[in-house]
């Protein structure tokens, strides 16, 4: 069966590139292997070249800006699919004075004046120092980055940066200092020193650039703009619990190569409890399919404990429905955290780890379903 033979080259072996001798992963990530290895040009350099007729940094209304994207989006995707057929290559694009990523930008900030970039549109005014739910406010706010080691197989060693802040509050983070308690205790970088980040990243050996947290949805502004001064190749990949707001989608669904959402619940009400977020699956479930028919994904499922059939079996039914060619990385490492370890008795369901009979059933679901996951060792 496929999994067994992909189990050891997709989420053991520290040599990455061993992976891309089975053709279905060459298959599920085409776009992203092509860019990594320098075969193809990343979203963002081709979204630089796409001319926009006017400088949308000169008070046009905001209808006025959507308006503008939405036309050149349209153009973006004739020159994308001309580059990956083959029959277009980058350097006969010229650079434009004005480009559709300088639109996304200028969008990109005014969705933070209200704060509209995820679905929880808190509408605090961050762009006046003031912080929304996720902590953030003007600033972009790094806590750390490096090459990750620890990630799926085709993305390792991957250029990872980890900012503050996040939409959710999960009682469980693995990362509730950075994404919860001390959010704002980074070091704040300017979108030109983020883009030197990933250029630093890139040229040491990182085979993309992975935008963490915390969550990256309450820095996308910052991010956005980072691409203005970058200009080394580069696959961007975006890991994200995938709260985003349908605008900062739309922003981002050009610009990233490879997404790496989470999936983690299989209803609202297990969302309202450990994340605090409403209205969850649907937002969630939309925002995945939408990033799955633009670009490149791997799925990551948490199994928590006491939630198989709530949660892992409804969430591994919906990508097998939705979704033809993507990996599923069904991961068995919850550990209690945070608050769960300090209100145990109020999360007593999920105080403990997975036991081998939950992983055991988890995979078998998986199985069962056709996915492509990572099974038991």
């Amino acid at each position: 069966m496929l999994r067994d033979r992909v189990y050891d080259v997709f989420f053991l072996r520290p040599d990455a590139f061993t992976v891309w001798e089975f053709s279905e992963v060459r298959e599920f990530l085409s776009w992203y292997y092509s860019v990594m290895v320098n075969e193809k040009p990343a979203k963002f350099l081709i979204v630089k070249r796409v001319e926009s007729p006017v400088n949308p940094y000169n008070g046009l209304s905001e209808k006025e800006l959507w308006s503008l994207h939405d036309r050149l989006v349209i153009e973006f995707k004739k020159l994308w699919e001309k580059i990956r057929g083959g029959s277009l290559k980058l350097n006969e694009l010229s650079r434009p004075q004005y480009s559709l990523l300088d639109v996304k930008i200028v969008l990109a900030y005014r969705l933070m004046e209200e704060c509209r970039l995820c679905e929880r549109r808190c509408g605090v005014e961050r762009l006046k120092g003031r912080p929304g739910v996720c902590l953030m406010s003007d600033k972009c706010v790094v806590h750390s980055y490096f090459h990750h080691i620890g990630e799926e197989a085709p993305l390792v060693p991957s250029g990872t940066i980890f900012y503050g802040g996040c939409n959710f509050k999960c009682v469980y983070c693995q990362n509730w200092d950075i994404s919860q308690v001390y959010a704002w205790k980074g070091e704040v970088v300017s979108p030109r020193e983020l883009a030197l980040i990933q250029e630093e990243l890139r040229k040491t050996g990182a085979r993309n650039i992975n935008h963490v947290g915390g969550d990256p949805t309450p820095h996308l502004p910052f991010i956005v703009e980072s691409f203005k001064f970058l200009e080394i190749n580069v696959p961007q990949l975006w890991n994200s619990n995938m709260y985003l707001s349908m605008e900062s989608m739309k922003i981002l669904v050009d610009l990233i190569d490879i997404w790496l959402p989470d999936l983690k619940y299989g209803n609202n009400e297990c969302a309202w409890r450990y994340s605090k977020v409403r209205n969850y699956w649907e937002i969630v479930t939309r925002n995945i399919k939408y990033a799955y028919e633009n670009g490149d994904m791997i799925i990551r499922h948490l199994v928590l404990p006491n939630h198989i059939e709530c949660c892992t079996r409804k969430v591994l039914e919906w990508i097998a429905k939705n979704t033809q060619r993507v990996l599923v990385n069904v991961m068995e490492q919850y550990r209690p955290e945070h608050l769960v370890v300090k209100y145990s008795d109020r999360y007593r369901e999920i105080s403990r780890r997975p036991t081998r009979k939950e992983i055991m059933e988890a995979y078998r679901i998986a199985d069962e379903l056709g996915l492509v996951y990572k099974p038991v060792s």
